[in-house]
């Protein structure tokens, strides 16, 4: 007895094979976001506490650090994300989250302009909707190798 396969049992594994194919690059890209943003939760105090020696900064209410995950988002950019360490009063680097990194072209793509904006979300994707937390800035870019 020979059993013929379905035409369309074919089709559908087919293209359920071709989409997966396609889709695995961008499955990879939300794994490492995934992973670079747990690990900088959970190594987030030893990475600031290498700035800082690297530094001599010792921490003070006035003067206070923490490293927080970076995102960069915005026109015919690729996301990507990293580390960046903040740095102000205690009270306002506690309300930071994350840090915003906008950036788009000039002259076509002759010069990049990048933003880095501390802020009080885990999740900043809209580039025109960012707002600073006050009187914190980025004092330190960690470059994480994936």
């Amino acid at each position: 007895m020979s059993v013929r396969p379905n035409f369309r049992v074919l089709l559908v594994a087919g293209a359920m094979l071709g989409l997966v194919g396609l889709g695995f690059g961008q499955v990879k890209e939300i794994i490492k976001i995934l992973g670079v943003g747990a690990a900088v939760k959970q190594f987030g105090p030893d990475i600031n506490r290498a700035i800082n020696g690297l530094t001599s900064h010792k921490d003070t209410d006035q003067s206070y650090t923490k490293v927080v995950p970076i995102i960069t988002i915005g026109i015919n950019t690729r996301g990507a994300i990293g580390a960046a360490q903040v740095m102000g009063a205690k009270k306002n680097v506690d309300k930071v989250k994350s840090v915003a990194s906008p950036e788009t072209g000039l002259f076509g793509d002759e010069i990049r302009v990048r933003a880095l904006i501390p802020v009080a979300t885990d999740n900043p994707t809209d580039a025109k909707n960012l707002k600073a937390v006050d009187g914190v800035g980025v004092s330190g870019i960690v470059d994480l190798k994936l």
